[in-house]
């Protein structure tokens, strides 16, 4: 998910009461709940940043390291305020046993928004580089934003005027966006039932079927599949039922040249490593790789690599 919503996560977290547990609590929740994003630099490395993206910081290893140093962190900026005499005198004093627990349960609320989506996440990092989707929302949710960002609002506005519910709100919103993430979860469930029922029905043999939430309408379903040399899409809405592009056209992966000019080209091996829809387009003498999650107009020019025979190969920024 986007770090917006990581953040607001982190801050209904503090408003339904946890900040009151300790001082710099709400840092440490809105700032471990963005941790696992260290990663972003790596975007410098272009369409080689795939492989690299949501991957050993947001394993078991990162998980149980970086809320240690950020809590570490923590704790040495209140004793270095508290020797200059900064400390601000309405902060309450640092507890590290929460600190240091309301370090991890920020740094956890991170991937577990991430494998919501269907960008994938490798939650094994390094011990396996399997990935994992989760199918269920997208990657930017406003109705997301919209809910964390209203009730933590509201909450410290009862705060500030010094009612005793004032975290009313937050556990109000909490509880929304996760009767929320419920509902999509059912609603993918359903969609990708439907699919696989159909394309099972017409003939094709253990397809694979992806049912991604579009922007804002997030009850409506893309459907995608593919088998082991078909591909398609559709579209699903639950109670009207879907349509479903069940013949497809071919995935052109196995394409003869493509074995040997991937070898040469760490842009390529990148992209197939991230793939988990990969589909093969002619380009005169070259081969596009697309993902079939990311061929919508916006997305599609973002979520390639031009392949070339080696001798003539040239990459993409």
């Amino acid at each position: 998910m986007d770090n917006l919503t990581h953040s607001l996560a982190g801050a209904a977290l503090g408003q339904v009461g946890l900040k009151r547990k300790t001082g710099l609590a709400m840092p440490a929740l809105i700032l471990a709940a963005n941790l696992p994003d260290i990663d972003a630099g790596c975007a410098v490395y272009g369409i080689e940043s795939l492989a690299m993206r949501r991957g050993i910081t947001h394993g078991p290893l990162a998980l149980l390291i970086l809320p240690l140093l950020l809590w570490g962190l923590l704790v040495a900026f209140d004793r270095w305020q508290a020797r200059r005499g900064t400390r601000p005198a309405r902060r309450l004093p640092v507890h590290r046993g929460w600190l240091l627990a309301l370090c991890y349960l920020g740094c956890f609320s991170h991937p577990a928004f991430d494998w919501l989506n269907n960008y994938g996440i490798r939650l094994l990092e390094p011990f396996s580089h399997r990935w994992f989707y989760g199918d269920t929302l997208f990657i930017i949710d406003l109705w997301i934003w919209l809910a964390l960002g209203v009730s933590v609002w509201l909450s410290l506005r009862r705060e500030r005027q010094g009612r005793a519910d004032w975290q009313r709100p937050a556990w109000i919103g909490v509880t929304a966006v996760c009767a929320y993430i419920f509902t999509n979860g059912l609603i993918t469930g359903a969609a990708e039932r439907t699919a696989t029922a159909a394309l099972l029905a017409s003939g094709h043999k253990n397809p694979l079927v992806v049912a991604s939430p579009p922007p804002l309408a997030f009850w409506r379903r893309d459907v995608f599949w593919r088998d082991a040399d078909r591909y398609g899409d559709g579209r699903f809405t639950p109670g009207v039922g879907g349509n479903l592009d069940i013949t497809g056209k071919p995935t052109r992966m196995d394409d003869p040249r493509l074995a040997t000019w991937v070898k040469g080209d760490p842009a390529a091996r990148a992209f197939l490593f991230w793939a988990r829809m990969p589909v093969a387009e002619s380009d005169g003498d070259a081969i596009i790789l697309r993902d079939q999650r990311y061929m919508q107009p916006l997305a599609r020019d973002r979520f390639m690599v031009r392949v070339e025979a080696p001798e003539t190969a040239s990459y993409p920024e």
